[in-house]
């Protein structure tokens, strides 16, 4: 897969060659009118922020449609109020009986959304103002069918966890770009994708049984002859998970939903006379990255159980681990010429957080990988939201506002109480 990455990133360095010595044409006139949707699960600490970020972008013809699902705090009620206090905002509550999953939501969204576009973003999302009239460009040849915006974490200082899904989104950007230079299948991530309306209604909508909207919507457009493309330019920031626990479940479901997604569609990809040979080829290539972890770990388990039966060399082990190590300087160079040239780091900060990164990738994703394709064989698919837990950085600048300021109170009072006591001696000085 890394190799396959290498060679589309150096078609997008031709391609942006291309590109400098004959500019694309930017038809002015095509701005078509879009609807934001954002859903919102308990988000009533970022929902309000959210909405008046979105309110400040400078493309005139957008309406924004808020989503409470089945919220149990005070998330409804702070939609209302928005919807209330500005024109474009609309509220819609669906109440707990309502069809489970983000897709749902989506779909009931869109019914009432009069957009020729749909614009998603999560509640925890902030752009630039300028996000869409970046964005809208990349939507109007005929034949593409959505596009996707550059995902940056916003607290991506907090701590290693946070620093190291910044890399990772790094270097999904470099995947991207590859992918999109090539146009291959270049997949929507669920915060700050642009979808047509006829794409969306050439498909069917949202599909309600899976657990990756962004991965689902995707596939299906691939498979129905529809491009998706990659915006560098338009950047959308995220709250990072600064926990291992539920940074471990969010993952779980992306992997299981990719993994799922796989399967269900990939008798469809090859047999789609619609589907482009690049997007299929480029499809199979990706899938390896899910295939590698298992395939590696049943090699092992195999020369392993030779060797203790006596029926092999020990020296078979060793080509499995010179493997491992090629993998792994794989995805850490990887990791640091996506940082060199999207994050633009220096040359040593990058080496030292690629391989940061790199460790970071091994511990969230091959054991997630292994559990994931047992779970798939043994389990049943659970079809609940898994809503990652937002506000977590605001609540903390909030905690330490308050706690400045209880602290500046009591340094006044502190201040009155000695100023009274020094012109108190003062008087009695004067009276002696």
């Amino acid at each position: 897969m890394t190799i396959y990455a290498l060679f589309a990133n150096l078609a997008y360095t031709l391609k942006k060659r291309i590109m400098k010595k004959y500019p694309q044409v930017i038809n002015e006139d095509y701005k078509p009118f879009v609807s934001v949707l954002i859903p919102a699960h308990n988000e009533e600490s970022v929902i309000s922020c959210t909405v008046e970020n979105i309110l400040c972008l400078n493309y005139e013809k957008f309406e924004v449609i808020v989503i409470d699902d089945r919220s149990t705090d005070n998330t409804a009620s702070v939609i209302k109020d928005l919807e209330r206090k500005y024109d474009k905002v609309k509220a819609l509550i669906r109440q707990q009986g309502a069809f489970p999953g983000k897709s749902a939501v989506l779909n009931d969204a869109f019914k009432i959304a009069r957009g020729d576009a749909v614009l998603i973003f999560d509640a925890d999302a902030t752009v630039e103002p300028d996000f869409l009239s970046k964005l809208v460009p990349e939507l109007e040849p005929k034949d593409v069918g959505a596009v996707q915006a550059r995902k940056v974490i916003r607290n991506k200082n907090q701590n290693f966890l946070t620093r190291c899904q910044n890399n990772e989104y790094t270097m999904d950007t470099y995947f991207q770009v590859s992918r999109d230079s090539v146009k291959g299948a270049v997949e929507l991530r669920g915060n700050g994708e642009l979808i047509k309306r006829e794409a969306v209604e050439d498909i069917g909508g949202w599909n309600n049984y899976t657990i990756v909207d962004d991965l689902d919507m995707s596939t299906r457009l691939h498979i129905k002859g529809w491009d998706v493309r990659y915006c560098l330019d338009a950047v959308v920031y995220e709250e990072g998970i600064a926990y291992l626990a539920p940074l471990y479940k969010q993952r779980r479901r992306w992997l299981e939903g990719t993994i799922r997604r796989y399967l269900e569609y990939s008798g469809a990809a090859l047999t789609s006379k619609k589907m482009s040979l690049r997007a299929r080829i480029d499809m199979m290539a990706y899938i390896s990255e899910f295939i590698m972890p298992l395939w590696f770990l049943l090699e092992i388990l195999i020369r392993a159980f030779k060797v203790l039966a006596k029926d092999a060399s020990p020296h078979m082990l060793y080509s499995s681990i010179i493997i491992g190590i090629a993998i792994g300087v794989g995805f850490f160079m990887a990791a640091r010429y996506a940082l060199r040239r999207y994050d633009y780091m220096p040359r040593l900060d990058a080496m030292f957080e690629a391989l940061e990164t790199s460790i970071y990738l091994f511990i969230v994703w091959f054991p997630l990988v292994l559990f994931i394709g047992f779970k798939i064989l043994f389990m049943k698919k659970d079809m609940k939201w898994g809503k990652t837990a937002h506000g977590l950085v605001q609540e903390e600048e909030a905690s330490i506002k308050a706690f400045l300021k209880k602290e500046l109170e009591k340094t006044k009072q502190y201040t009155k109480e000695y100023t009274e006591k020094i012109k108190q001696k003062i008087a009695e000085k004067g009276e002696k």
